[in-house]
Parts: C-alpha cells; structure tokens; sequence
C-alpha cells in the first residue's frame, strides 16, 4: 500500500458516465468530467497552503475534484493512482 507523506493524498481516478440519469448518452465528443476517490492522506492532521496551515479536511472515501494536470501517476500492483498535493485538489464532491 502507498501511504503519502507531508501535504499529498492519493487518490484513484473515476471517470464520470457517459450516460445521464434519464438515459441520455453523451457525445463521445464531449469530454467528461474527471473525478477521483480518496484513498489515503498524509499522517499529518494539517495542510499547509500558501503558508497559511489549515485542518487536513480530506479522509478516505471523499470524492473529489483536482487540478487536470497536477499529480503523479503511479501504480501499485495492477492498480493505478495519482498522488497529488492536498492543496491541488479543487472540492469535495457531495
């Protein structure tokens, strides 16, 4: 298992569907939304960001947004991940 260090979370990357709630399929033209799931976090109960420290307010299982081209891929077995810096992640996906 991966465990991030300092300010980074790893995540594993989820496409959104294709498909709308109603049956709709969308373009493959069209691109869709990326989002991703956290599967760890830095040991550290803060982030810092831009000098200023703040509560960590990721934990496992948060769906999130990031920044599109910030991270780095890795794998770990057959599956892949991206570790990312806490402050590259965008929100929180309710």
């Amino acid at each position: 298992m991966i465990k991030p260090l300092y300010n980074n979370v790893l995540l594993k990357k989820e496409i959104a569907s294709k498909q709308t709630a109603s049956g709709i399929i969308i373009s493959q033209k069209e691109e869709t939304e990326e989002y991703a799931i956290v599967v760890a976090v830095s040991g550290d109960k803060e982030v810092k960001v831009n000098d200023r420290v703040y509560e960590m307010p990721l934990k496992p299982g948060d769906k999130v947004m990031y920044k599109k081209y910030s991270g780095t891929d890795v794998k770990d077995g057959k599956e892949e991940y991206i570790l990312i810096k806490a402050e590259d992640i965008l929100a929180i996906v309710e």
